[in-house]
């Protein structure tokens, strides 16, 4: 099926398109929201990525699955729009998080959780200060963690979709882990979440 797509786009089929949208539409949509973090933003993404789309599936091999050449278009779109607006420098994000010692282990122990996350989470005030801390990730730990924890991609088409080695994901998902697990300690320890 996504062979036949490929080719109907690349033949410039009235309908290919529309198929297209319809089968992957809201899904890269889903992508570009959680990564601009604004609808307006998220539509010219996916605006901009859809004429890339067109422009380039000639290019297009088959050498990677569709879906992952698509993401990949999406969160380049996004990550290049994201670059030309003001933001924090990527070296501060390390300052940012939790420390470590020279042996790996944490140089300052994070708070746990009074009540088990998915509980905690399942609150709207909550899932609100989520949002905001992956609105305060940088841009390549952000797009990390979408893809890894959102749209529950796999670590190697992650890796495929953002030009990095899989240890390179692996790396980035962790420390935006551990920078949201701050973020939502301090928020719970602070007596504004739900157990206070």
């Amino acid at each position: 099926m996504p062979a036949e797509l490929v080719e109907a786009l690349k033949r410039n089929e009235a309908s290919a398109f529309e198929r297209l949208l319809a089968q992957h539409g809201a899904m890269l949509y889903r992508v570009a929201l959680r990564l601009m973090g604004q609808r307006e933003e998220a539509e010219d993404v996916l605006q901009e990525a859809l004429l890339k789309v067109h422009q380039n599936i000639q290019a297009f091999d088959g050498r990677a699955a569709l879906t992952t050449w698509l993401y990949r278009i999406v969160v380049n779109t996004a990550l290049m729009r994201l670059r030309a607006q003001t933001r924090a420098p990527e070296e501060l994000f390390d300052t940012a998080g939790p420390l470590f010692t020279e042996d790996g282990d944490y140089a300052q122990e994070v708070a746990e959780w009074a009540m088990p996350p998915e509980q905690l989470l399942l609150r709207q005030e909550a899932l609100g200060m989520l949002q905001q801390g992956i609105e305060r990730l940088p841009d390549l730990y952000r797009a990390v963690y979408v893809l890894a924890e959102i749209e529950s991609l796999p670590y190697r088409d992650i890796a495929a979709i953002l030009d990095l080695p899989v240890g390179t994901v692996k790396t980035r998902l962790h420390r935006a882990r551990l920078f949201l697990r701050a973020v939502l300690a301090d928020y719970f320890a602070a007596g504004k979440g739900p157990s206070a």
